[in-house]
């Protein structure tokens, strides 16, 4: 993801811009689709956060996993209201960021939420990281690991 993002600054739930390649360098990056305004994103955003929070907050070392929010949200404050709430620590891309655009169309999103799983080069190892969660929760992680290409000393 870093070939894809790299050069863009990514934010945090407090508003803190981190540099998009420091933040992203060898890790699985799922990148997340969803709404506040939306339903079934409010249902697996609270699902997401506890994935997140066992692999990355409490995992001794953390899990090389990053999630960037893209926000379909209809407002900067909208977008803001949503991760304060409910999202877990991970980063998003700013609401007035272009470049939300263009990553919908490059995974073709057409529905939220949705939770894109992809390697260091931006390509897709999943486009079905919410069923996944959903159906095999952490186990499905070692799997992306293992396609990813990353440099990586992490078992589950």
């Amino acid at each position: 993801m870093v070939d894809v993002l790299g050069g863009r600054r990514l934010v945090t739930r407090d508003g803190v811009a981190v540099e998009a390649e420091a933040a992203l360098q060898n890790k699985v990056v799922a990148l997340y689709f969803a709404a506040g305004r939306c339903a079934p994103s409010r249902d697996f955003t609270p699902l997401l956060c506890d994935f997140y929070t066992e692999l990355v907050g409490e995992a001794q070392p953390p899990a090389p996993f990053e999630v960037v929010f893209v926000s379909a949200d209809g407002s900067a404050e909208e977008m803001l209201d949503f991760m304060q709430k409910l999202h877990g620590a991970w980063l998003a891309l700013p609401f007035h960021d272009p470049f939300r655009h263009e990553l919908k169309k490059r995974y073709n999103i057409t529905a939220i939420p949705k939770l894109v799983v992809v390697k260091q080069s931006g390509e897709i190892i999943t486009d079905k990281g919410r069923k996944q969660i959903r159906e095999q929760g952490l186990a499905c992680f070692q799997n992306w690991v293992e396609v990813a290409d990353i440099f990586q000393n992490f078992s589950s």
